[in-house]
């Protein structure tokens, strides 16, 4: 057996049938089947079922399906870290990005990339939604983070696993602060401080459009600080800010609880550096694990 050998046999496992195996890896059917046949009078055993339309796998074929996969993965695993040491690759990655606890697969992959790729530069921008969308299609940034719909026909995207939870952030001797959770109502005729990025997560909320929102942000250590200084009490994503120890703010959470995941997203049809295809390939990596 030889690894061309089991990535053939995954084609056919992935395909179906012989046919559209051997169109796929562009081979003649005539050879691959007879190298699946050759296969299995090296094992000794049968593989496949072979059905009219489709073919299954035997008890063994599943069983070398598993291994196949391993050895395919290894064999790249060994090229990727050969060619690390024949090509030295540098170069910068852009990431635009709200503040959001989801940003730590994002900060993971960076580290572990910087790890492996010493000379690649990371550059983070913050902002919301609206902004990043702009400097992601002016070419400012290759990616942005982005807790609305994906327009799948103009971009790619990866869901980050980590959801992100409102809360209100509050002094810590306020009324409210007694309470576990937090209705929108419990804030009627009260300052409040939002950011632009949680407006499309309270469309058409009766209870949101009669607050008193007396300033919005876009970073939420400012917002804190508007908060810690008596202007308001400010809704914004759980996680972010530090409400331990001496800190004279506390979050509580909204209810009924509102969540949502991130997702990082690239504009399609272009050709990345190879810093930045390497940042997609880790990042793909680490959250298909998550799942």
């Amino acid at each position: 057996m030889d690894i061309r050998t089991m990535q053939y046999y995954l084609a056919v496992v992935r395909e179906g049938t012989i046919s559209a195996a051997a169109e796929a890896l562009h081979v003649a059917q005539p050879s691959l089947s007879r190298q699946m046949k050759e296969l299995e009078n090296e094992l000794g055993t049968s593989l496949f079922v072979r059905g009219n339309r489709k073919i299954t796998l035997t008890e063994e074929g599943m069983i070398l399906r598993k291994r196949a996969e391993e050895m395919v993965r290894l064999m790249q695993m060994t090229e990727e870290e050969i060619s690390q040491i024949k090509n030295h690759i540098s170069g910068s990655v852009h990431i635009g990005a709200g503040e959001s606890y989801s940003f730590h697969y994002l900060s993971r992959t960076a580290a572990s990339l910087a790890n492996d790729y010493p000379d690649i530069r990371f550059h983070i921008t913050s902002g919301d939604t609206q902004d990043l969308m702009v400097e992601l299609n002016d070419g400012l940034i290759d990616f942005a983070v982005i807790f609305t719909e994906v327009d799948h026909s103009l971009y790619q995207s990866i869901q980050l696993p980590a959801e992100d939870e409102f809360g209100v952030l509050m002094p810590k001797d306020c009324p409210l602060a007694q309470k576990k959770e937090i209705h929108l109502s419990d804030l009627k005729g009260l300052p409040v401080i939002v950011s632009r990025a949680s407006e499309p997560f309270f469309t058409g909320s009766k209870e949101l459009s009669a607050l008193n929102i007396v300033a919005t942000y876009n970073l939420i250590y400012n917002a804190s600080l508007l908060v810690e200084d008596g202007l308001g009490y400010a809704i914004c994503f759980d996680r972010l800010i530090n409400t331990t120890g001496d800190s004279p703010i506390c979050i509580k959470p909204i209810v009924p609880r509102i969540t949502n995941a991130g997702n990082l997203i690239w504009k399609k049809y272009q050709v990345f550096s190879p810093a930045v295809q390497l940042f997609i390939d880790r990042i793909r990596n680490m959250t298909d694990e998550k799942k």
